[in-house]
């Protein structure tokens, strides 16, 4: 059976501690439920990473959905994208009719600052924070002269200018490399700038098998992996290999032989070395090509295949859960056309591609990658 995308909605990003998680779940599944014309939903997945404890009925409750199957999923930074990969094989396989995919998040009140590290993996014990995990693969890649600072820094710049044009994002603005590069130390060579903010947040999608109808969008296909143990034998960087293996499991599910249909994506840009590595992990460029496309206005809008016209994590935020569904949001938009002022032009293939991290030995923890066509 083919699923389609009939509605989706998100809350404004940002650092919203005096709305708590119901206020700002309303915003994203009342916003899908209008775009789809109907709140009549069989079940419901729901990702969250920091969620207390019976987060998911509790907000749900609010809004009137009680009764049915509704599922928590926590996968790291995908766990927006795991529910709607689950999601999506419910309705595939005719185990429900309509099903309502919810991210939230509220980091704003759990962290004054990074993610705290898990002290039972030896990283974590060792202080070693997600900053500096990506930053470890920032210096490889300027080691191996496969980017320089200055594209590193073209990545922060293209993304905070692409959401000029979301209102809904966290920050925007137009900055220069030298700007970038100027901003505070987070952890070295990334600086501040380079860096995803704290956010909360929420977004949401209803899916349901497809009609035709004029505004449904597709799923074409749709992967999830977790992570394979990483070490020295591999001659790429963290994350690299996972979102490779989860990218030839979509695009074959997808029926592509590879990236090459794509026309926009949303990716996983927590930092600037992030974009970089998975544009070459997804095959949009070749390897070692990522900072130098970035730099050349490639993956800007307006280039060859824009990456994050929403602004990307570094810009519209990172509310962990809701961070997967946020992207897919986007990629809907664009390709019915109402992106707006960040519109991709003709838009007919979008990727959305989310990788969660922070478990030792493994090259990640999670990642979920899919294709989706316009109407």
């Amino acid at each position: 059976m083919t699923v389609a995308v009939h509605g989706v909605g998100t809350s404004h990003f940002g650092r919203q501690p005096h709305r708590d998680l119901v206020a700002l779940a309303a915003d994203a599944v009342q916003e899908a439920f209008l775009d789809a014309g109907t709140d009549d939903i069989d079940a419901v997945w729901v990702g969250t990473v920091f969620g207390p404890p019976g987060v998911a009925q509790r907000v749900l409750r609010a809004m009137g959905v009680t009764g049915i199957p509704v599922v928590t999923v926590e996968n790291a930074c995908a766990s927006g994208t795991t529910a709607f990969a689950e999601a999506h094989e419910a309705v595939r396989t005719g185990r429900h009719g309509r099903v309502l995919a919810l991210g939230l998040e509220q980091m704003s009140t759990a962290f004054a600052g990074a993610i705290t590290p898990e002290p039972t993996d030896p990283e974590g014990r060792s202080g070693l924070a997600l900053p500096a995990l990506y930053a470890m693969a920032a210096a490889r890649y300027l080691h191996l002269g496969l980017a320089t600072p200055e594209q590193l820094a073209a990545v922060s710049v293209k993304n905070h200018a692409h959401a000029l044009h979301n209102p809904r994002a966290q920050y925007s603005g137009r900055h220069t490399v030298a700007e970038v590069l100027a901003s505070r130390m987070i952890a070295d060579p990334l600086t501040l700038l380079q860096c995803c903010p704290t956010s909360d947040g929420a977004a949401a999608a209803v899916l349901a098998p497809a009609t035709g109808g004029a505004r449904e969008v597709t799923v074409r296909g749709v992967a999830l992996r977790s992570g394979a143990p990483w070490n020295h034998r591999s001659p790429h960087v963290w994350g690299h290999d996972l979102v490779r293996r989860t990218a030839m499991d979509a695009f074959a599910a997808a029926e592509l032989l590879d990236a090459t249909d794509v026309d926009v994506a949303e990716v996983h840009d927590a930092f600037t070395i992030g974009e970089i590595v998975t544009t070459e992990a997804l095959g949009f460029v070749a390897p070692g090509d990522g900072g130098k496309a970035a730099a050349a206005g490639v993956t800007a809008l307006g280039g060859v295949l824009p990456v994050n016209p929403s602004g990307g994590l570094l810009s519209r935020g990172h509310p962990l859960g809701a961070t997967g569904l946020a992207q897919l949001a986007e990629i809907v938009w664009q390709l019915r056309g109402e992106a707006r002022g960040r519109q991709v032009e003709g838009a007919r293939l979008g990727l959305v591609e989310t990788m969660g991290g922070g478990v030792s030995v493994l090259d990640g923890n999670s990642c979920v990658v899919a294709v989706l066509e316009a109407p």
